[in-house]
């Protein structure tokens, strides 16, 4: 915005086209990576809570503000359902940033339940903006086709997803290139033909990356931490290339005009529809009350709603530059408020407990064909589980071994006579079948 026209840089960019461009290739890049690191084990719980809340959820806050715009702000309710859809996509990515830069995580099932919730809720809100702009444009169809437009999409979606993890599974295994740094260019090269091939058969794109990255991290593969390491940077590097660039397309002065909307719609999304939404659809779920709130309170807003709002702006819409500044003022509003007490709400509603510190070790392992281990970091939590135990006494499976402790940021090779402490973060090199028993022993639960 201050590189922008408005600002000391005197920029003047208004090409919606490339800013779309660089929305879309770093959307589908932030997907592929959120997949690719996603914890199956610790995700499959929350399975159910995870994707009523990615579908639902989208369908529940659009009908809110939709209703809240056309009341007050005397939108069409074809407008209104257009706004909503757009803001209806949820950033964990950046609360956790948050909660990381204050050293807290949060407890129980909340990290996968909200890591789950934002990587597969971009492509419901992707099908309801497009949905909506065709209406406004007078070609949407009846309720049949919408229905059977949602099924083809998503089932594309995820059948393009699954079939190019295998593929990309299949050539990072056999292919034996002289460089190890083009493994993870080829993997990158691959979800963006992913993308691009399930758009062009009508399907949805960011569902087939996510699920590309949910089913490679699941999997054993070669050059796999080189591949993550590589996407995680490629992700971080997206998202600055798009905040920027659709920074420049933000003139400040055509804010102030919609601050009074705009600060309206961002209190209807952040206190009645957010809520509404999670308290509607997690009824019957077995969260408490506290975590049911930690979990409204959350929906930050990221950079996915500023990206669908240069879709009504592509199309020609009437309005669609005064819902560009909405939105924008919406996403901003967002993090400001949500984004600042993220930290102290946790403290508050006792859901925070202390960050596992993430470090880099001496040892690492990269399993290649053939080889179903992997080594796994696990944290002993202070005041329960297995602290005062030897790991003798653990009985642990027959693959898996114990081979590096960090405790108080000191490294030590390990006996069976090794009593754990509360804070030591044990590197276990473990079968994948083995993964849940040992998770289970690990935790205290066994």
């Amino acid at each position: 915005m201050l590189a922008g026209v408005d600002g000391p840089g005197g920029f003047d960019f208004d090409n919606a086209v490339i800013a779309q461009a660089v929305g879309v290739m770093a959307l589908v890049c932030i997907l592929f990576a959120g997949g690719l690191d996603t914890d199956w084990l610790s995700t499959r719980p929350v399975l159910g809570e995870g994707f009523s809340l990615a579908t639902g959820g989208v369908v529940l806050t659009a009908a809110v503000m939709a209703a809240g715009s056309v009341w007050v702000l005397n939108f069409s309710w074809k407008e209104g359902f257009l706004l909503g859809a757009i803001v209806s996509s949820t950033d964990a990515a950046g609360v956790f940033a948050i909660l990381r830069s204050q050293r807290t995580s949060l407890k129980n099932r909340l990290r996968p339940l909200l890591e789950l919730e934002s990587g597969s809720n971009d492509p419901m809100a992707v099908f309801l903006t497009v949905l909506m702009i065709s209406l406004l444009e007078g070609k949407g169809g009846g309720w049949t086709e919408w229905v059977l437009s949602f099924a083809r999409q998503m089932s594309l979606g995820v059948v393009c997803g699954i079939g190019f993890a295998r593929g990309a599974l299949f050539l990072l295994n056999r292919l034996k290139l002289e460089f190890e740094g083009l493994y993870p260019v080829l993997t990158l090269a691959l979800v963006l033909l992913g993308y691009g091939f399930c758009s062009f058969l009508g399907g949805n794109g960011f569902l087939a990356a996510y699920v590309m990255g949910l089913t490679m991290g699941r999997t054993p593969f070669s050059h796999r931490r080189t591949i993550q390491r590589f996407q995680d940077g490629v992700a971080w590097l997206m998202q600055i290339a798009m905040f920027l660039a659709l920074g420049l397309l933000v003139y400040p002065t055509q804010l102030v005009p919609v601050a009074g909307k705009g600060l309206f719609l961002a209190g209807l999304l952040i206190f009645v529809a957010r809520p509404f939404s999670v308290f509607i659809l997690l009824s019957f779920s077995r969260l408490g009350i506290r975590e049911r709130l930690m979990v409204a309170w959350v929906g930050l807003r990221g950079a996915a709603p500023i990206v669908l709002a240069l879709f009504p702006l592509l199309a020609g819409l009437p309005n669609a530059q005064t819902l560009f500044h909405l939105v924008f003022f919406i996403v901003l509003a967002s993090v400001l408020l949500q984004g600042t007490s993220i930290p102290w709400m946790a403290r508050k509603l006792k859901v925070d407990e202390p960050l596992a510190p993430k470090r880099r070790y001496p040892l690492e392992f990269d399993p290649m064909d053939g080889t179903d281990a992997d080594l796994v970091d696990y944290f002993v939590p202070y005041g329960e589980g297995v602290a005062g135990r030897t790991l003798v006494g653990l009985k642990m499976p027959k693959d898996s071994l114990v081979v590096l402790i960090n405790r108080n940021e000191r490294f030590f090779i390990p006996t069976g006579d090794t009593v754990l402490e509360e804070g030591d973060v044990l590197q276990v090199l473990v079968n994948a079948n083995n993964l849940p028993a040992v998770r289970k022993i690990l935790t205290g639960q066994a």
